[in-house]
């Protein structure tokens, strides 16, 4: 929630927060978003699928771990990870990193 929070200060409307990764399919099957924070680990379970699917519809995100760069897989070498614990500033920086990815308006 503290997440969210600090994205709701930064002017972010959150479209979600989800818990599974049953959850995170069903939603990023269904719905549009600008961006997306994937936790490695959702409960146990690796996201990869997730990710997956974001890359394939060119939705940008990034991960959110505790286990630092060395445990995103070498398909997504280049997503940016925002470490555990972090700053607001450290999202900051990653929020802006992922808006400059996003397509132009109207694509």
């Amino acid at each position: 929630m503290l997440m969210q929070d600090m994205l709701e200060e930064a002017g972010c409307r959150v479209a979600a927060t989800v818990g599974t990764l049953e959850e995170a399919l069903e939603l990023a099957r269904s719905r549009t978003f600008d961006l997306a924070f994937i936790d490695l680990n959702l409960r146990g379970i690796p996201a990869w699928p997730l990710a997956d699917l974001l890359q394939t519809r060119g939705i940008p995100f990034a991960f959110v771990t505790g286990y630092g760069s060395a445990g995103t897989a070498t398909t997504h070498a280049d997503v940016p990870v925002l470490q555990k614990p972090f700053t607001s500033q450290n999202l900051m920086t990653i929020l802006a990193r992922l808006r400059s990815r996003q397509p132009p308006a109207g694509r």
